[in-house]
C-alpha cells in the first residue's frame, strides 16, 4: 500500500512578520541583548575619557558598512511587504531605507571625511543634526510600525500595485531625505549649537543624546507589549542596539574621536552585522520550510494521482473478466432463445450465470475499494478447494473457447485457511486468466492444472500451471510482480501486482517457476486456519 503523504498545517506560516518566535529564538535575542548590556557596561567604565587620535577614513567606512547593510535590510523587509502586504511592513521597510539614506549626507558633510570641511561645505553643527536626525527617525518608524500593525486586520491586503508603492516609497524617502539635508546645511546658522569645537560636544548634545536614548526606549516598550513575531522580536534587539550605540558615543568621551566614539560606532555596525545575519538565517531557514512544503504537497498531489490511477486501473482490470464472462453468458442465453424450437432450460441456467457473475463484478468492485482502504475486510475460514471450483466456473466459457482441458487435484484432507473469499478467488482468477491467455496463441496441447497441498505444516499451498508459451529464466520471472510491467501486448500491467498484494496481506507468498516454450507454474500459499478444527 502507498505510504500516505506528508500534510502541512493549514495555520502554518512563511513570514518573519508572521511567524510566532520559538522559545530557541527568544533565549537567542536574550543572550545577544544581555550580551550587549555587558559590553556596554564594560566600554563605558573602560573607555571613559579617554581621547584617541582622529581617523579620517573611519567615517566613511563605517558610514559605507552602515549604508549597505541597512539597504539590504530594507530589500529583505519591502520583499516581505510585497507578499504579505502589509502596511507596517511598508512603514518598517521605509525606517530602514531613511536610515541608510541618512548616512549619505552624514558623511559628506563630515569634516575630514572627503574634505577637510566636508563635500558640501556645511558648518560644524550639520553633521552632529543629521546624524541625531537618524537616529530619530528609526524608533519613529518602528513606533509606526508597531501600531499599524495592531491596527491592521489581519487579513487585509494592501489596495494597489505593489512595485508602484514600493518605487514611490523610495521616491519619497530619498526627497524626504534631500530636503532634510538642504535645510539642515543651508539653515544651519539658525540650529542650536551642538559643537563647542570640531572635537567637543555641547551640554545640548548629552540632552539631545537623553532624549534619543528616551525615545528608543518607547519603542522598545511598545514592540515588547505587541510583541508577536519573529520580525518583531529582533526589532527589539535592533532598537536596543541604537540606544547603546548612542550612549557610547555621547556619554563616555563626551568628544569626537573619543574611545567611547569609536567603540560606539564599531559597535552599532557589528550589532547591524548580527541582526542581518540573524534575519538572513530565519528568512533562509523559512524559505527552506516553504520549499519542503511545497514539495511535500506536490508529493501529496502526485501520490493522490498515483492512488486514483491505481484504483482506476484496478478497476477496469478486474472488472473485464466478470463483464466479459456476462457477455458470453448473456450471448449463450440469446443463442438458446433464438432456436426453432427455444431451450429455455438452457437459456435460464445461462442467464443465472449472468446474474451471478454481475454479483461477482459488485463484488470485485468493493473488494478493490477495500482493497485501497485502511483496515480491509474480515476474513473468514475457508476450504481452498471451494475457492477453486468457484473461480474455474467463473473462467469455465473463456476455458471452453480456447479448448484447455482442466486438471483440478481436489484434496479433501486439506486443512481449511482463513482469508477472504472473494479476494483469493480473485487472485485465482487472474492467475488462470493469465494462463489462458499464454496458451490461447500456441498449437499443441492445453492443459490447465490446478493443484492444493500442505506447505510447511502451517500453509497451504495452491499451483496454477499451464501448457502455454513460458517465460524468460531470469527476465520476466524476476519483474513479473512489479506494477505496470507486462508480458502482453495489451497487458496494464497490474493483475499480477494486484495479486502479490493481496497474497502479501493475507501474510503468504507468491513467486512463479518458468521454463521458456514449456509454460509456467504460478504458486502462492495462504496460512492455515488455527482455529479450526483438525
Amino acid at each position: 500500500m502507498m505510504k500516505p503523504a506528508v500534510t502541512i498545517p493549514e495555520d502554518q506560516s512563511f513570514a518573519l512578520a508572521t511567524l510566532p518566535p520559538g522559545r530557541a529564538q527568544k533565549r537567542l535575542a536574550l543572550a545577544v541583548m544581555l550580551a550587549f548590556l555587558g559590553a556596554v557596561l564594560i566600554l563605558a567604565g573602560a573607555l571613559s575619557n579617554v581621547q584617541l587620535a582622529r581617523i579620517d577614513s573611519f567615517v566613511p567606512a563605517y558610514g559605507t558598512a552602515m549604508f549597505v547593510n541597512d539597504m539590504i535590510t530594507a530589500v529583505l523587509l519591502f520583499n516581505q511587504f510585497a507578499t504579505l502586504r502589509s502596511s507596517a511592513l511598508l512603514a518598517i521597510s521605509i525606517g530602514y531605507l531613511f536610515t541608510g539614506l541618512m548616512l549619505v549626507p552624514w558623511m559628506l558633510v563630515f569634516p575630514g571625511a572627503f574634505a577637510p570641511g566636508g563635500l558640501l561645505g556645511a558648518g560644524l553643527q550639520s553633521t552632529d543634526w543629521l546624524n541625531a536626525l537618524r537616529y530619530a527617525g528609526f524608533p519613529t518608524f518602528v513606533i509606526a510600525y508597531t501600531f499599524l500593525k495592531v491596527a491592521d486586520p489581519p487579513k487585509r491586503l494592501w489596495e494597489g500595485s505593489v512595485g508602484a508603492t514600493i518605487l514611490s516609497s523610495v521616491a519619497m524617502t530619498s526627497a524626504v531625505v534631500c530636503a532634510v539635508t538642504v535645510l539642515v546645511t543651508v539653515g544651519e546658522a539658525y540650529l542650536p549649537r551642538i559643537m563647542l569645537d570640531p572635537v567637543h560636544f555641547s551640554t545640548l548634545a548629552l540632552y539631545i543624546a537623553s532624549c534619543l536614548i528616551l525615545w528608543n526606549a518607547v519603542a522598545l516598550t511598545l514592540l515588547w507589549m505587541h510583541q508577536r513575531s519573529v520580525l518583531d522580536l529582533w526589532l527589539m534587539v535592533v532598537v536596543c542596539a541604537y540606544a547603546i550605540e548612542i550612549y557610547l558615543v555621547s556619554f563616555p568621551g563626551f568628544a569626537r574621536f573619543s574611545a567611547g566614539w569609536y567603540a560606539g560606532r564599531v559597535f552599532g555596525f557589528v550589532s547591524s552585522i548580527l541582526v542581518l545575519f540573524v534575519l538572513l538565517y530565519e528568512i533562509t531557514t523559512l524559505h527552506a520550510q516553504l520549499l519542503g512544503a511545497v514539495l511535500a504537497q506536490r508529493r501529496e498531489r502526485e501520490a493522490r494521482l498515483m492512488t486514483g490511477d491505481a484504483v482506476s486501473a484496478s478497476i477496469a482490470h478486474e472488472i473485464k473478466q466478470p463483464l466479459t464472462a456476462i457477455i458470453a453468458s448473456a450471448n449463450a442465453g440469446l443463442h438458446w432463445l433464438d432456436r426453432v424450437e427455444p431451450d429455455l432450460d438452457s437459456a435460464r441456467n445461462a442467464f443465472r450465470r449472468v446474474v451471478t457473475t454481475g454479483h461477482r463484478a459488485d463484488a470485485v468492485i468493493e473488494n478493490i475499494r477495500v482493497h485501497f482502504k485502511t483496515g480491509g475486510r474480515t476474513r473468514t475460514s475457508l476450504d481452498i478447494d471451494d475457492v477453486i471450483q468457484e473461480a474455474l466456473a467463473v473462467v469455465r466459457d473463456q476455458l471452453r473457447r480456447h479448448r484447455i482441458a482442466v486438471q483440478a487435484d481436489v484434496n479433501k484432507r486439506l486443512p481449511r485457511i482463513r482469508g477472504e473469499q472473494v479476494q483469493l478467488q480473485q487472485v485465482l482468477v487472474n492467475l488462470i486468466t493469465n494462463a489462458i491467455d499464454s496458451m490461447a496463441t500456441k498449437n499443441g496441447e492445453r492443459v490447465l492444472s490446478i493443484r492444493s497441498e500442505v506447505h510447511h505444516s502451517s500453509y497451504v499451498m495452491v499451483s496454477v500451471e499451464d501448457t502455454g508459451e513460458g517465460l524468460e529464466p531470469g527476465g520476466a520471472v524476476d519483474r513479473i510482480f512489479n506494477p505496470m510491467f507486462t508480458t502482453k501486448a495489451d497487458g496494464m500491467g497490474l493483475g499480477l501486482s494486484i495479486c502479490r498484494s493481496i497474497i502479501e496481506a493475507h501474510e503468504g507468498q507468491v513467486w512463479v517457476t518458468a521454463d521458456k516454450g514449456r509454460g509456467a507454474i504460478f504458486h502462492f500459499t495462504v496460512p492455515v486456519d488455527s482455529d479450526s478444527p483438525s
